[in-house]
């Protein structure tokens, strides 16, 4: 008897919710809400008007008693005889689950889950009649979970009170020394019930390499059954396709395609990105009856670890051309992540690139990232860098932990394997480092730690899943068995000068790869005030102090500047101090980076974007508004960039040249008077390759006053100051500038600063002027007499008066008491 078989179909369960509190001490009681799914409950409490927003004020406090609460949403299943006929398997689809619950139909149990960063598919074959059934996911708090699993598995340290590392849940949803605490309960992913007959495609994993000027794709598939038929799979990519027939029973099956001539993926930087679309049918008895679709890109990658005399390096190889890495750590762009769509991740990852970076690493206190986030990467460039969900604590080796673990990281793997952006998987955060320096090994006394997974598990499973894709145990680490923070051996973590110390002192090591470091700063203006309204408004202000996670966070913020600045006494001056000195230190750890280039093969910035308006170490803050910093990595980054440092008691230029020409040319070195008097030229000849660093030793310089001058060298077709002294102890004057506003019709305007006096990373904080106003750049010096041209969009009205108005142009001249 012949089977017949039909398409797969999926039916959206995204409507028709509705969540109420089922146990724990809910401050709404029990009232039954309209749901949205994807989402969690906070979204849904708000929506309905029952709870204030989480991110203003001290709301966060107010609404910690949900994280307290068992949420159970529900939705009714209609079910027609159609849906019935037409298949003989239905299964419930969810994407993700956050993360604690029971999903039940009518009233009896299907499953019991508990992780965050897997999907789940539940068969409900046979208990589907036509008509309408009740579909109920229940879900546990996830705070009495984790603390009655920490009991079960045994303490472990970490850096926060509550277990996170007891649940597999996002550990930032927890709270983090920049992240509000959530513990959020809800259905953050899709949801669908699937139905078919004879097989699906149950995993499809894709694999693109060059071959000569084309290229080979490899779709490996594997399949659920109903029915013992004979199948064929179907490939077809650029034009190019191949079929096989599966047989009967089995369960894989594999097709190769070949392309007579493909265009190389590169970076962003190193030239286009051309994707590829991968189309995977199964077909039974020549109809389609499934379909998968990936998008992949071709390249060779590879990370570099073989020693030198210098130690290990970590030097990133993309189609046999070595890549400095321009880096920023990525945490989710929202406390709710189901709250982020396709439009925001572009917006967010545009503006990565539009600071010349070509690295996203993705931390492992967070989620592992959707779809959207890597279609972006993928066409934008970004290469990617994903960390397994682990982060700043050791985790337990045992069930049920161990089993979900793997789990997630199977489904993970082959979900994102194909990503042409795809350049590392890291097996933590700081887990490695943690374990050797953190007091960890008397804490654990003999206790399991995570070591299994990012030394064994792990590596196996990408080996086995996705064996193209690069591997590290952990961020940082020491390929060589060195100590994990090892500034000689593999990727390092900078957070003493943070910390402890001062941000000159970047300059003080030479790190083969700076894999996280950064400095704080408020978020812009109008975020903070948005969000923040205290009476009056100071940096110690009850608002302020909630929306400042990090440990003494305040007080490193002032420790921190008076080595450059005085601490300013208003309030919107205080804000604009913090904010310059948070560029000023990344620009300073930047330059270094890369005038050492290639000893140090890369820079990754912590961090890019905020989940929520906070004082932070991000570039662009919670509501998606640049700061400073942001301008701060697009100069250092720039493609071709002039530094000067210091070497001894001598200085050296650092001509950066990240451009596939090499430069030649005069360098240009003038010691200048604050009043613009030139006092002295010397004229340099100089070569700098392409995909290159040219160190040149300057001549000794000899300032008349070192509080009143500066070096300038020009070469590469830009410039860089060397400033004798800091702020604090200059001559800087109080700024004096005129500014021209000229329309540029649907681009905005252009508004040109002409300086009287020396002005120092003088920036124009255009929030002010309007909400939604972006600024090209920022953090430009200029002499006596020159000039510069600053593109504004997102105003409809621009004057000159706008921008000369008090708080919107400001400079580090400000913050100086001329002597």
């Amino acid at each position: 008897m012949s089977t017949v078989i039909h398409p797969l179909r999926a039916l959206p369960l995204d409507t028709g919710w509705t969540v109420r509190a089922a146990g724990g001490p809910s401050a709404v009681g029990d009232v039954e809400v309209p749901a949205t799914v994807p989402g969690v409950v906070h979204l849904d409490l708000l929506a309905a008007g029952l709870i204030p927003d989480p991110y203003l004020d001290d709301n966060e406090s107010a609404l910690a008693w949900i994280g307290l609460v068992d949420w159970t949403y529900r939705t009714e299943l209609a079910v027609t005889a159609e849906l019935l006929a037409g298949a003989d398997r239905h299964e419930l689809v969810f994407d993700g689950l956050d993360t604690v619950a029971t999903v039940s139909l009518d009233g009896a149990p299907l499953a019991e889950v508990a992780n965050q960063h897997r999907s789940y598919r539940i068969d409900v074959t046979g208990l589907l009649t036509v008509g309408r059934h009740t579909l109920t996911v229940a879900f546990r708090s996830p705070i009495r979970y984790a603390n009655a699993q920490a009991l079960v598995l045994g303490a472990r340290p970490r850096p926060y009170p509550l277990p996170y590392d007891a649940i597999r849940k996002s550990a930032c949803s927890f709270g983090w020394d920049w992240g509000i605490a959530t513990y959020a309960s809800g259905i953050w992913r899709a949801a669908r019930l699937e139905s078919w007959t004879g097989a699906r495609l149950a995993e499809v994993r894709v694999a693109a390499r060059p071959d000569g000027d084309g290229g080979v794709v490899t779709a490996s598939v594997s399949l659920a059954r109903t029915a013992d038929v004979p199948l064929s799979l179907r490939v077809a990519v650029a034009g190019a396709e191949q079929t096989v027939e599966v047989p009967a029973g089995a369960a894989d099956a594999e097709v190769e395609v070949t392309l007579g001539a493909v265009e190389r993926w590169w970076p962003a930087g190193y030239g286009d990105q051309p994707l590829y679309d991968v189309d995977v049918e199964l077909r039974a008895d020549a109809a389609v009856i499934d379909t998968a679709t990936r998008r992949v890109g071709f390249r060779t990658l590879r990370w570099d670890t073989e020693s030198d005399a210098d130690g290990t390096p970590f030097q990133l190889v993309v189609n046999d051309v070595p890549v400095f890495v321009k880096g920023v750590n990525w945490i989710p762009d929202d406390a709710f992540p189901s709250r982020v769509g396709p439009d925001r991740y572009r917006r967010r990852l545009e503006q990565a690139r539009s600071a010349h970076l070509n690295l996203i690493r993705v931390w492992g206190g967070g989620i592992y990232e959707s779809e959207d986030f890597y279609d972006a990467c993928d066409e934008l460039g970004l290469l990617t860098w994903q960390d397994f969900l682990f982060a700043c604590a050791a985790y337990s080796e045992d069930e049920p932990l161990r089993g979900e673990i793997e789990a997630e990281a199977r489904e993970n793997i082959a979900r994102l394997g194909h990503r042409a952006s795809l350049a590392l998987l890291t097996g933590n955060n700081e887990n490695l480092w943690g374990y050797e320096d953190w007091g960890w090994q008397r804490m654990l006394d003999g206790k399991s730690w995570g070591a299994y997974y990012y030394h064994e598990l792990l590596p196996a499973l990408v080996a086995e899943i996705a064996p193209h894709v690069p591997y590290a145990p952990g961020s940082p680490f020491s390929p060589g068995g060195q100590h994990p923070n090892d500034e000689r051996h593999g990727t390092m973590h900078l957070w003493e000068q943070w910390n402890r110390l001062d941000w000159p002192t970047y300059r003080d090591q030479t790190p083969r790869f700076v894999a996280e470091f950064g400095w704080q700063g408020p978020p812009t203006w109008t975020t903070l005030t948005s969000s923040i309204h205290d009476e009056p408004l100071t940096p110690e202000s009850p608002g302020m102090i909630v929306h400042q996670k990090a440990l003494d966070g305040n007080v490193k913020l002032a420790s921190g500047l008076l080595g450059h600045y005085r601490v300013p006494e208003d309030m919107e001056t205080w804000h604009w101090a913090m904010q310059l000195n948070q560029a000023n230190a990344v620009s300073c750890a930047l330059d270094w980076f890369r005038a050492h280039a290639p000893h140090t093969s890369g820079a990754v910035v912590w961090q890019l974007n905020d989940c929520w308006p906070v004082t932070s170490w991000a570039a662009v803050d919670g509501e998606g508004r640049e700061k400073p910093l942001l301008f701060a990595i697009r100069n250092a980054f720039a493609p071709r960039a002039v530094s000067v440092q210091p070497a001894g008691d001598g200085l050296f230029a650092a001509l950066t040249n990240d451009t596939g020409e090499a430069w030649s040319g005069d360098i240009v070195v003038r010691r200048m008077g604050f009043d613009g008097a030139e006092r002295e030229r010397r004229v340099l000849v100089g070569e700098a390759p392409a995909r290159g660093t040219l160190r040149v030793d300057l001549p000794p310089v000899a300032p008349d006053d070192v509080a009143d001058e500066v070096l300038v060298v020009e070469a590469l077709g830009t410039s860089a100051v060397w400033w004798f002294a800091e702020p604090r102890d200059s001559a800087l004057p109080p700024a004096q500038f005129a500014a021209e506003v000229v329309p540029r019709g649907d681009d905005g305007f252009d508004v040109t600063i002409t300086a009287t006096t020396l002005v120092r990373d003088l920036t124009l904080l255009v929030d002010k002027i309007a909400p939604d106003a972006v600024v090209d750049g920022g953090l430009v010096t200029l002499l006596p007499g020159a000039s510069h041209t600053f593109r504004v969009r997102g105003v409809v009205e621009l004057a000159a008066a706008d921008v000369l108005r008090p708080g919107v142009a400001r400079s580090a001249n400000e913050l100086v008491a001329a002597r």
